[in-house]
């Protein structure tokens, strides 16, 4: 049996993992690194870019920035969120904000050292990436309009950085990046409507405070309409294995989606939605290696020996 200085210990591990959204930065490593071998860098072995330290550093400082952007995040949602979601709001606390502060600036000082160890530019990069997540979640995320588009834009961001070192300006990889970016804005604006109670007692100017819901669900419509260019393209112009079957299920689950946004009438109902676009993300991170199966089914490049 666990002592009850372990548990509190554990809980409070728990609490930071939390704070510090750990599931998402794990999933965010994963598809950079998926993205690094299947569509930024087709032309090269698997095995020579897992085995590539600057790539590593890259990532880990993406990690890192990301890791302290959630954490700083928290710390200006901290008495919406009390509202919003009231049993995480309690386990974040406690960890204390000083705690948290402490830990989010030790973690931006290694992200930019990591980003150094590359290039100057990438230290640049990063050190303006964790600077415009520190000025979206202290003013921009209250923005009308502005909040959304900025947090999904600071999400793609950490893709770019890797598409910057290997220079590979394909245009498949914007229409990637398109796809991601739509379905991200669309998350934000659920999130809104989630949170509208909690956004509307802080004088946080989103879409459905100001509009009302059904204003909120018919640009949510509209952004999922938007999405059919980039998905047109990929499936019908670009070569992305097999991976269209991926946008053809996503599309099913899509039409779920909106036809549940038009009868969703609380919170329950949008953290529902919430959850399936989730899926539809997740999915999408594990489906890359459709894109040139025989990486993994054959270990072609995997276990390729140089010659």
């Amino acid at each position: 049996m666990l002592s009850r200085n372990s548990k509190l210990v554990l809980t409070k591990i728990f609490s930071f993992f939390s704070v510090a959204r750990g599931y998402n930065v794990f999933v965010i490593a994963l598809a950079q690194y998926l993205s690094a071998i299947f569509i930024l860098a087709p032309e090269r072995r698997a095995l020579d870019i897992i085995l590539d330290w600057r790539l590593f550093l890259l990532v880990l400082a993406s990690t890192f920035a990301i890791a302290s952007g959630y954490i700083i995040n928290n710390f200006y949602d901290a008495k919406k969120d009390i509202i919003n979601r009231p049993k995480k709001s309690y386990l974040d606390r406690l960890v204390s904000q000083k705690t948290q502060l402490q830990v989010y600036f030790t973690l931006n000082f290694f992200s930019a050292l990591f980003g150094l160890l590359v290039s100057w530019r990438a230290a640049l990069f990063f050190s303006v990436y964790i600077f415009s997540i520190w000025l979206y979640s202290h003013k921009l995320k209250k923005i009308l309009f502005i909040g959304n588009i900025t947090a999904s834009l600071l999400a793609v961001l950490p893709f770019f950085g890797i598409l910057l070192y290997f220079k590979n300006f394909y245009q498949v990889i914007f229409a990637h990046a398109t796809f991601l970016f739509l379905i991200i804005l669309i998350r934000e604006m659920i999130k809104d409507l989630e949170n509208i109670e909690g956004d509307l007692s802080n004088n946080y100017q989103t879409i459905p405070v100001n509009f009302g819901e059904n204003f909120a669900k018919k640009i949510i419509s509209l952004l999922l309409l938007c999405t059919i260019v980039p998905v047109y393209f990929l499936i019908n112009v670009f070569d992305v294995g097999y991976m269209d079957s991926y946008f053809y299920s996503s599309y099913i689950l899509l039409l779920i989606f909106v036809l549940k946004l038009w009868k969703s009438e609380g919170k329950v109902d949008y953290i529902k939605l919430h959850f399936l676009l989730k899926i539809i993300l997740l999915a999408g991170v594990i489906c890359i290696v459709l894109i040139k199966p025989d990486v993994i089914e054959n270990g072609q490049k995997l276990l390729l020996i140089r010659q």
